[in-house]
């Protein structure tokens, strides 16, 4: 197990989804971690997972390069999380730009850097684009910095597998859209476990897509999700362009269902390139969603964990 003793590794976006498991796991194999973001109180639950004064917390904007390059200041390596579904291009394209030249010229040893399956600066969408943008401001100013693009990740957290099961269990009949596009989905701890591993100096320059072992059409996804709460409802595929049209002319409504951007998103498939470097490369054996989901969605049941004792 590569250890980290006494090196201080920045983390921002440490107090977010898959930042809180890759605090976790620095933080268990010796490292000093400084996480890094807007809000960091909001990341404070992290520190009883340390020792005394191993975990510093402090304020940065990745929008803003000056208090980037503070928050770097004295880091042996960063590793960048930041990521939004608004102000994308600020965030994923130029911060990722300006997390990047901090880290040059704080004489950073190692930079990894979080994008995205389906990053590509000539995609059709907003967020495609600014995750390849951002990919490309990384390479132009970190040259050897090392790119990981994960699939939808899942986990008891998760704004994906959580929120699909909360609608399922309050709707009795459930509209699926874009019921063919295909998901790689992969478990937080082990994206967590790749981020931390990425650190190696054998990994420096490469870039890795991390998917899990199971690719999965939106429509078998939420029927697997159904089954995994013991619930039934009638799913009803939408029409393409009926979700278009819907997208289109109400995406941009609070509590819209879907967004333009992410109708356009769900045109390409979120599955892991033919011949892509992923977690076997960097030592990770992938979890099934059905190994680890029952543990946490067990709370969608009508009887929670009693679920299997009332049915007998």
């Amino acid at each position: 197990m590569q250890k980290f003793d006494g090196q201080l590794i920045t983390v921002i976006g440490g107090g977010g989804f898959l930042g809180r498991y890759v605090v976790q796991r620095l933080l268990a194999r010796g490292a000093r971690v400084r996480v890094a973001q807007r809000e960091p109180r909001a990341a404070t639950f992290l520190k009883p997972l340390g020792g005394l004064g191993q975990t510093q917390f402090v304020a940065v904007d990745v929008r803003n390069a000056a208090s980037v390059a503070r928050a770097l200041q004295g880091s042996d390596a960063v590793i960048n999380l930041a990521g939004a579904f608004d102000n994308m291009q600020a965030v994923q394209a130029d911060g990722a730009g300006h997390v990047a030249a901090a880290a040059k010229a704080a004489g950073v040893a190692t930079l990894v850097h979080v994008s995205a399956i389906g990053a590509d600066s000539e995609g059709a969408s907003a967020y495609a684009r600014s995750k390849g943008d951002g990919e490309a401001a990384v390479r132009a100013a970190f040259d050897d910095a090392v790119i990981l693009r994960p699939s939808i990740l899942f986990g008891r957290e998760d704004q994906f597998i959580n929120r699909f099961a909360g609608l399922i269990r309050m709707a009795p009949v459930v509209p699926v859209i874009a019921p063919n596009a295909k998901f790689q989905p992969a478990y937080v701890g082990d994206a967590a476990d790749g981020v931390v591993a990425a650190l190696d100096a054998a990994a420096k320059g490469k870039t890795f897509e991390i998917g899990g072992p199971q690719v999965l059409t939106m429509s078998e996804l939420l029927r697997w999700i159904a089954d995994a709460i013991h619930r039934k409802p009638l799913f009803v595929d939408v029409p393409d362009i009926v979700a278009s049209t819907l997208a289109s002319g109400f995406g941009w409504a609070p509590g819209a269902p879907i967004t333009k951007d992410q109708w356009l998103m769900l045109q390409h498939d979120n599955v892991v390139a033919d011949g892509a470097a992923g977690l076997a490369q960097l030592g990770v054996t992938p979890t099934s969603l059905a190994s680890v989901a029952d543990g946490w969605l067990v709370q969608y049941r009508r009887n929670g964990r009693f679920a299997e004792l009332v049915s007998r």
